[in-house]
C-alpha cells in the first residue's frame, strides 16, 4: 500500500441489535469493496461495545463518493438513530506502512 487515506471509524454500540447490526455491516462491507478507490479495511469490537473500523481509499474523492452513496447514507442513518451510542470519525494520510509477521 503506498500513499492513501484512512478513515477511522470509533463506535461504541448499544446493546442488543447485534444480529442487525452484523447483517447491515456486511452489507457495507460488500458494497465498500466495490467502490472505485477503496483498498481494505480492517476492523475490531470488544464486548464492552466499544469498536474501531479503519478502512482505506485511494483519495478523498472517493471517501466522499462512499460517504455519499445512497446505501451508506441509510446506513449511516440507521447507525445514528440505532444502533451507536456514540462515535467518532476522523481521516488521515497515510505516508508510509509497514508490517511483521512471525513465522512458527
Amino acid at each position: 500500500m503506498s500513499e492513501c487515506y484512512a478513515v477511522i471509524f470509533s463506535s461504541r454500540r448499544k446493546p442488543g441489535l447485534e444480529k442487525e447490526y452484523e447483517a447491515m455491516a456486511e452489507r457495507m462491507l460488500a458494497l465498500a469493496r466495490k467502490q472505485p478507490g477503496f483498498i481494505d479495511v480492517e476492523s475490531v469490537r470488544g464486548a464492552s461495545g466499544d469498536g474501531m473500523t479503519v478502512s482505506y481509499w485511494e483519495s478523498l474523492e472517493a471517501i466522499q463518493a462512499w460517504r455519499e452513496h445512497p446505501d451508506h447514507a441509510h446506513a449511516q442513518e440507521e447507525g445514528r438513530g440505532r444502533f451507536y451510542s456514540s462515535f467518532s470519525l476522523k481521516i488521515a494520510k497515510v505516508i508510509r506502512q509497514g508490517s511483521f509477521s512471525a513465522q512458527g
